[in-house]
C-alpha cells in the first residue's frame, strides 16, 4: 500500500479566460501567452473545448486524434515541464466525434479521457458519442481522476476505490447554474475525502451564453484554497499530500463506504 504521506507537493495552475468562438488559432495563441505565468506548475487545467467554445458543430470543427491542438498541447508541456490539460472536439479512430480532455505530458505522450455525460440539454448527445470509462492518471505519484463539466451532476461516476486524490473537472458551465457549480464541487471533494481543481471559463459565447468563472480548488473538507470569481487570469496553488494523508487517517469514512459495481 502506497504512503500518500511521502509524496512531493503538487503545484496547480488554473487558466480561466474567455474564448474566441470557433476560431483555434486565435484561442490557441491567447493560452500561449497566458502559460508563461503558469511556469513552475506540475500540472496546468484549461477550460472544455478550450478552442472553439462549447459547440455542437462536431463534424465542422473536429481534429484528428494526432492534430494541431493535440501536437500544440505536446509543445507547450515540454516548455514548461508540466502536464496540461484541457477538452477539445476529436474525431476519433473509429470515426465517432468525441469531447475528449487531452492529457499531455512533457515527455510527448497525450493520454485522454471522453466525456460520460453529454449535456442533452444543448444537443450534445446528438453530435458527440459518451466515453465508456473512467480515467485516472498519475502525476509525481498523485492519481488524477479527470471529468468534464456536466460529469459533475452524476456522483457515482466521480467516485471510485477511494484511490482518488485529485478530482479535476474542466468545463464550460454557464453563468445561469452558477450555484450547482458552487454547491456540487464542495459536495465532490467531502465525499471522495480528496482535493477538488475545477476550470471553468468567463465571458459570453457565440451563442450568447454568459459564463461567470468559479474556477476553483477546493481541499478533502471542501474548504476552498483558491477561488478565482469571474477573473481572467492564471491562478496557482500547492497541495499537500501529508495534509491530505493525515486527514484520511483522523476520519477514515471511506472505510464505510458503500460498495456497488459501475457498469460503464
Amino acid at each position: 500500500m502506497r504512503d500518500l504521506s511521502t509524496l512531493p507537493d503538487l503545484k496547480v495552475a488554473l487558466v480561466q479566460t474567455t474564448l474566441a468562438w470557433h476560431d483555434r488559432q486565435s484561442n490557441l495563441e491567447h493560452f500561449e501567452g497566458l502559460l508563461e505565468q503558469a511556469v513552475g506548475a506540475d500540472l496546468v487545467i484549461l477550460p472544455e473545448m478550450f478552442t472553439t467554445g462549447f459547440s455542437m458543430e462536431s463534424q465542422t470543427l473536429a481534429e484528428a486524434e494526432n492534430g494541431p491542438t493535440s501536437r500544440w498541447l505536446r509543445e507547450q508541456a515540454k516548455k514548461l515541464d508540466a502536464v496540461i490539460t484541457g477538452s477539445v472536439i476529436i474525431r476519433a479512430a473509429d470515426g465517432s466525434y468525441r469531447n475528449r480532455l487531452l492529457w499531455a505530458r512533457p515527455d510527448g505522450e497525450v493520454l485522454h479521457y471522453d466525456k460520460r455525460h453529454l449535456f442533452r440539454m444543448a444537443g450534445e448527445h446528438h453530435h458527440y458519442t459518451a466515453g465508456e470509462r473512467q480515467m485516472r492518471f498519475e502525476l509525481k505519484g498523485w492519481r488524477v481522476r479527470p471529468l468534464i463539466c456536466y460529469d459533475l451532476r452524476f456522483p457515482v461516476w466521480s467516485r471510485d476505490a477511494q484511490d482518488t486524490d485529485l478530482l479535476l473537472y474542466t468545463a464550460n458551465w454557464p453563468g445561469a447554474r452558477r450555484l450547482h457549480w458552487n454547491r456540487l464541487l464542495p459536495a465532490r471533494a467531502i465525499e471522495n475525502l480528496c482535493y477538488v481543481a475545477a476550470v471553468n471559463r468567463v465571458g459570453t459565447d457565440g451563442k450568447g451564453f454568459a459564463y461567470t468563472g468559479d474556477s476553483q480548488v477546493l481541499d478533502f473538507q471542501g474548504e476552498s484554497l483558491l477561488g478565482a470569481g469571474e477573473a481572467d487570469g492564471v491562478f496557482q496553488v500547492i497541495l499537500s499530500a501529508a495534509e491530505l494523508a493525515a486527514y484520511r487517517t483522523r476520519f477514515p469514512a471511506h472505510l464505510d463506504a458503500d460498495g456497488f459495481e459501475l457498469h460503464q
